[in-house]
């Protein structure tokens, strides 16, 4: 779940509300527009979804390890 978060935020580990990638999804699960996000409103959706994202981590790291155990089968 940890290197999943380390690789979204790359580029951005200090300012992750500057990451693009986070503001999209931010903006696609809350509505707020990307470019009206604060470092404030960031950490507050994050305090308050927190089990939402951590269960989004948990799946993607899932699908990211399917993924790479399938893609080495075929070869």
């Amino acid at each position: 779940m940890l290197a999943l978060l380390w690789r979204m935020t790359r580029g951005y580990r200090l300012r992750p509300w500057r990451s693009p990638y986070l503001r999209w999804r931010f903006e696609t699960y809350s509505g707020v527009h990307a470019e009206s996000i604060t470092p404030a409103d960031f950490w507050r959706f994050a305090w308050r979804q927190r089990r939402e994202l951590a269960g989004y981590l948990l799946w993607a790291g899932r699908m990211r390890r399917k993924t790479r155990i399938a893609s080495s089968e075929v070869r």
